[in-house]
């Protein structure tokens, strides 16, 4: 048996008080955790590709789509798009993205792992945006109700990590904690 008071060794009223109110956070506080950022926010400031493309390949203009050169730059813009550089400031930030889905891991119990995408149509027409434009999401749970190219708002924490998927190579990727449908903030 313990020395201490009996006040000592089992919770106050005040601690189970305190502690019921914590368990009783509504929804919309505990969702605040997320910070709520754009696409844009993923892209270093003043990166541009075509900028480095067209250093490198300044006679584009006019070319036909069967000239070799025009294919020789789209392979390099295709590879410009597929090592875009990050935001290492992002890595582990609590977010809140909006985007289109497109599931990776589907099963009876739901997705599991999908790409988030800026755009409709994203990843599923080719060419697939730049890598700092995908986010690999991963989600502890599956979800269900979701289709391809839903509109949706993802949650979770986001990390620095290149992933290749039959779709397109992701830059970032996310620990989902939350997928729903989209609706304005």
């Amino acid at each position: 048996m313990s020395n201490l008071p009996a006040s000592r060794t089992r919770p106050t009223r005040r601690t189970w008080l305190a502690m019921g109110a914590a368990l009783a956070l509504p929804l919309p506080a505990l969702a605040a955790t997320f910070s709520e950022i754009t696409w844009l926010e993923l892209v270093p400031p003043g990166w541009d590709p075509a900028k480095t493309l067209q250093a490198q390949q300044p006679d584009l203009a006019g070319l036909s789509d069967t000239d070799p050169r025009a294919e020789k730059a789209l392979e390099e813009l295709r590879r410009i798009w597929d090592n875009a550089p990050t935001v290492p400031s992002l890595a582990g930030r609590m977010v809140k993205l909006p985007g289109y889905l497109v599931p990776l891991e589907e099963g009876k119990y739901g997705i599991r792992e999908f790409l988030l995408v800026p755009y409709f149509g994203a990843c599923i027409h080719t060419p697939p945006p730049p890598s700092n434009q995908i986010v690999l999401g991963r989600a502890a749970k599956p979800f269900k109700g979701l289709r391809t190219m839903d509109a949706v708002w993802a949650s979770g924490r986001l990390q620095i990590e290149r992933a290749d998927s039959s779709m397109g190579v992701a830059s970032y990727a996310m620990q989902v904690e939350r997928v729903v449908k989209y609706q304005a903030s």
